[in-house]
């Protein structure tokens, strides 16, 4: 008698499943967008840090002829890399700045409201998908991706910016410079995903919620914008004359000219106030991002049993 022998059928593999690769397949073009976005920026500022030297050499005093060690006039006007340079830094700059406008909308309409006013987040509850676990998914996944992205694209950045040049990166405390080179960029994308969450579940239709992340989102950096400069204690000093200058790296807020006097006093916020104002402003974000996740948290548990 021979026995047959049959080798045991391998298991069938079985894809990733679960709320992430669910997530990651319906909003794939948005997040297929951040990736192609952060290559763009990953080689825009590697580009940029490779002609930084040329651009300094672009940047400097001249002299009509050449004298005293400084260059020609003609020979520095011939440098273009300079004007490249400032325009790639700026042009980053206020993407990093102005990325909560979008992240804002996306996270309202496409991300909550489009679920909410279609049905397929009721469709998911009803399949072992608790309402918490399904809004604690559609905030995490895009909270680390958001975060990975913008922190490494801020570190590229102050890398690219080299010495931190005025002339040619701007000025520290301009808007697009302060908001693009500290946390302060992540707080903001991190801060929108929230608030655009929390329209999501407010209006739960796509345009309205889509709208109303824009604006909070607007709102947002525009106040954060006027009030930054008493974000913390400036410094003040005394006995200026009226014709007298703060260094550059200063942040020149109001001058007042004692009465019956010549000279006047001046407050302003030195280079060293960068990373309190950072910090603080970061926290409040940070505060924001929490409130509206919380509030979108109690008001699911509001509208489902």
């Amino acid at each position: 008698m021979t026995a047959t022998l049959t080798a045991p059928a391998a298991p069938a593999t079985r894809g990733p499943r679960g709320l992430v690769w669910a997530l990651m397949q319906v909003h794939r073009m948005a997040f297929a967008f951040w990736a192609v976005a952060l290559i763009g920026a990953t080689a825009g500022l590697i580009w940029m840090y490779a002609i930084g030297d040329a651009a300094r050499e672009g940047n400097v005093p001249c002299t009509t002829p050449a004298r005293y060690g400084y260059p020609a006039c003609a020979s520095v006007e011939t440098i273009t890399a300079d004007d490249v340079y400032s325009s790639g830094i700026g042009l980053i700059a206020t993407v990093l700045t102005y990325a909560v406008l979008l992240v804002a909308p996306w996270a309202g309409g496409a991300l909550v409201g489009r679920e909410l006013e279609s049905g397929t987040a009721r469709l998911a509850w009803t399949q072992s998908v608790s309402p918490a676990r399904w809004l604690a998914a559609k905030l995490a996944v895009p909270a680390v991706l958001l975060t990975a992205g913008t922190g490494v694209t801020v570190l590229l950045n102050d890398w690219a910016r080299g010495d931190d040049a005025p002339d040619l990166v701007g000025d520290w405390y301009n808007a697009d410079s302060f908001v693009g080179t500290g946390p302060t960029a992540v707080a903001y994308v991190l801060a929108g995903l929230a608030l655009g969450a929390l329209a999501g579940m407010l209006l739960g239709r796509a345009l309205p919620a889509a709208g109303a992340g824009f604006a909070a989102a607007l709102v947002l950096c525009g106040v954060l914008e006027t009030f930054r400069e008493h974000l913390w204690p400036t410094a003040t000093r005394s006995g200026v004359e009226p014709s007298a200058e703060l260094p550059r790296s200063a942040w020149a807020l109001h001058w007042t000219t004692e009465t019956g006097s010549t000279t006047g006093s001046v407050t302003f916020h030195p280079r060293s106030h960068f990373w309190p104002l950072q910090l603080v402003e970061t926290g409040i974000l940070l505060a924001v991002a929490a409130t509206a996740t919380l509030a979108a948290f109690w008001l699911l548990r509001r509208r489902t049993p």
